[in-house]
Formats: structure tokens, C-alpha cells, sequence
């Protein structure tokens, strides 16, 4: 018996014009359960429970057990028959089956939820071949989620500094952005398991939207771009030629404009071009929003000194960020440095190349901590070096550190 929720999530289905034959291809559940979900005006209530099953005691250690190690009914049998089953394998082999076919079903299910107007965007990248002069060629993708209106752009490169300029591009083409954007676990966009690229959550606190990504091994959740990268490839690239990349581009927005974006889309029944009129007025206003200084932007690792290096100068920052990876904005005669969203430090500008540009404060924080482990590395040592003559060490005015800085 189906709970509530999976009731719905079959209706819904349902309700956004999938057929019974897709709904199961969709859910895993046959067409028959499909059917009988459909004909009800209400999920069924609790009914009595079939006849309880010798193996009902253990169902929930060999699920446990299923989950971490591939094990073979013989193994698991082996398992609980010391903790008292007596029925037989046949009873084993048929709970791993059921199991199997869930998790299997479980898999494929990717019930397709439609967002409102201006919620969500998706973005992927597509590798688009080569072009005469050997060069390759990747298109940058961005589809909204309610319109299904579409973006391309193509490049020679999928680093962050390009994948940033696409989606200034992609904002000015539809008039705006959405409040989320989702992306696969592209290197441009996460860095680690917990850890977005900082330059990316700089653009997107600029604009205003939230950077998203689909769970692990799960792409079917950004399933609306990876539907228009194939569209993409098979109604413009494949069987076409082109003389550079001005020259794909050019023609790439004559396709965007007069045939992907005025077609009826087979979801919505309806052209984006007509349902963008609907979502432009929940979109982000770019005339709203400076532009964003993108060539004046960039990400650094704080040296072991605390410093960070940018145009053959450096900056010094507070040291207990050494190590970790922060933004540089350049602007005007400042720079700032960030942490995430959080500013660090302020800089004036180099005047020249090779200038060091320190903050007393940092210096002092760092010659503080310095001191500190030198204290603590002294008296760590072992017992044996108790008593023992050590040397003494100079301690220096902090003007000496400034000066040696500069």
C-alpha cells in the first residue's frame, strides 16, 4: 500500500499530462498500482496487516546489512540463524529480491516538479567539438525553469572567469534572473563536499540569487538543462559548419531566436518566448544591479606569511586566515579582500609593481602568534632538556617586522 505522499507524487504526475506508461517508467510502481491510484478520490486508509513473517524480527538488521555489503542469502542466513530464524532460504532470498527491486525503483524515480516564474534557473556545460583551426568548442547552457526559455553562449574555455561572463550575458538576454540556480558538481562551482567556489558566491551575492547543486550521482534533478543540451546539440550543432567562434555564435543566436525559443515545447504546450513575458515580471531587474567588475576579480591562497599575491605585489591579511582561499576585488584604488562573504581587509592599490602592502594590525597579530609558538614550542620540550642551557632568543621592536615587510 502506497502512503500518502507516493499517492500524490503519482496524481501529480498525472496532473502535468504524463501517461500511465510514463508514470511507471517514472515511479517503478506498475501500471496496475499506477491505474488503481488514479481511479481513487483519496489515499486508502490503514488496512489490517498481512500474516507476520518468521522473518519479520530480522528484516531490519539484513536491510542494514544489505545496505553496506553486497552479501548472498546463503551469508545472511548464516547470520540469523544463531539469533533464532527457523524458516527457510527461500523466505531470505525472496525479502532481498523485494529489496532490491525498491532501491531499484527508488533510483529511477525523479518525480518532475514544474517551478514558479522566476524561482529557478539551470545551468550545464556541452562539449561541442572542434572548430577549423583545432581549436575546441563548449557551449554554456542556461534554461529558466518556468518558461523554458534558453540560453547559449559557445567559448574555448569552461573556467569560472568564462562561466561568470556567460551568465552576465545569459542575464541581459532574458532581462534579468531567477532566485535560485542550479548547477551539476562542475569544478567552477564547487570546489569540495562543503565548499562552493568563493568567486562564484561573490557573483552570486552580487546578483542576488542563491547557487544550488543536485545531489551526488543524482543529475536527474537538473533534468530541464540536460534535456536543452541535447536539443542543443541535435536540432543546431550536428550537421552544421562553422568558420569561428563569432561565426557560431552569430549563428547560434539567429537559432535561439527564430526557432528554440518560438517552438511549442512539449512540456508546457506553449512557445518560451510567450511564457517569458509571464516570468519576466518575477525575474531580478538587472538595471537594478551594477554590473559586475569581473576582470578586476580574483581568487588567491593566503601564503604561510599571511600574505596574498596579486599583480607582482602583495597584501597582507589577518593570519589566521593562512592557507585558506579568499577573493580580491580591485576597486578604483582599493583593493578588498574576502573571506566568503565576509571582508577581511582593505588595501590601497599597489603604486608599483613589486610594492608590499601591509597592514600594521596583521603584522602585529602575526608577530604575536609567532611569539606565542615559539613560547609553546620552548616549553613542549622534553623532560630530558629540563635543566638544560637554552639559547636565548632576540626579541625584536615591531617596527623591525614592519620595515622588513615593506
Amino acid at each position: 500500500m502506497l502512503n500518502p505522499e507516493e499517492w500524490m507524487d503519482i496524481n501529480d504526475l498525472h496532473r502535468q499530462g504524463n501517461s500511465i506508461r510514463a508514470i511507471t517508467q517514472i515511479t517503478g510502481y506498475s501500471r496496475n498500482t499506477v491505474r488503481r491510484v488514479l481511479r481513487q478520490s483519496a489515499p486508502e486508509s490503514f488496512s489490517q496487516p498481512l500474516r507476520a513473517s518468521k522473518l519479520d524480527p530480522y528484516k531490519a538488521y539484513l536491510a542494514q546489512r544489505l545496505a553496506t555489503y553486497s552479501l548472498s542469502a546463503v551469508r545472511l542466513l548464516g547470520e540469523i540463524r544463531p539469533m533464532g530464524f527457523t524458516g527457510s532460504i527461500d523466505i531470505v532470498q525472496r525479502y532481498i529480491k523485494e529489496l532490491s527491486t525498491s532501491r531499484s525503483a527508488s533510483a529511477r524515480a525523479t518525480v518532475r516538479f514544474e517551478t514558479p516564474p522566476g524561482a529557478q534557473a539551470q545551468v550545464d556545460w556541452a562539449s561541442c567539438g572542434r572548430l577549423p583551426s583545432g581549436e575546441s568548442v563548449y557551449a554554456f547552457v542556461m534554461v529558466l525553469g518556468f518558461s523554458r526559455m534558453l540560453y547559449a553562449q559557445f567559448t574555448l574555455s569552461m573556467d569560472v572567469t568564462t562561466l561568470l561572463e556567460c551568465h552576465k550575458s545569459a542575464f541581459a538576454y532574458f532581462g534579468g534572473w531567477t532566485q535560485t540556480i542550479l548547477y551539476d558538481n562542475m569544478k567552477q562551482v564547487r570546489l569540495g563536499q562543503d565548499r562552493m567556489n568563493p568567486l562564484l558566491l561573490d557573483f552570486a551575492h552580487h546578483y542576488g540569487f542563491t547557487p544550488k547543486t543536485h545531489r551526488v550521482r543524482r543529475p536527474r534533478t537538473k533534468g530541464k538543462v540536460e534535456r536543452m543540451v541535447d536539443y542543443l546539440k541535435d536540432s543546431f550543432v550536428l550537421g552544421r559548419s562553422f568558420a569561428d567562434l563569432e561565426d557560431i555564435n552569430a549563428q547560434g543566436r539567429h537559432w535561439l531566436d527564430y526557432t528554440a525559443n518560438v517552438r511549442i515545447h512539449a512540456t508546457t504546450n506553449c512557445r518560451p518566448v510567450d511564457l517569458l513575458k509571464k516570468e519576466k515580471e518575477h525575474l531580478s531587474c538587472q538595471a537594478s544591479v551594477a554590473p559586475y567588475p569581473l576582470q578586476s576579480v580574483a581568487v588567491r591562497r593566503v601564503d604561510a606569511e599571511s600574505f596574498v599575491h596579486l599583480g607582482g605585489s602583495r597584501y597582507s591579511t589577518p593570519p589566521e586566515h593562512v592557507g585558506k582561499t579568499v577573493t580580491l576585488v580591485h576597486l578604483g584604488q582599493k583593493l578588498i579582500i574576502r573571506a566568503g562573504d565576509l571582508t577581511i581587509a582593505e588595501h590601497p592599490a599597489a603604486p608599483k609593481r613589486g610594492s608590499c602592502m601591509a597592514d600594521p594590525k596583521h603584522i602585529e597579530e602575526l608577530w604575536k602568534l609567532s611569539t606565542k609558538m615559539s613560547q609553546d614550542a620552548v616549553s613542549s620540550r622534553a623532560p630530558w632538556h629540563i635543566g638544560q642551557e637554552l639559547p636565548v632568543v632576540e626579541v625584536r621592536a615591531l617596527k623591525v617586522y614592519e620595515e622588513a615587510a615593506l
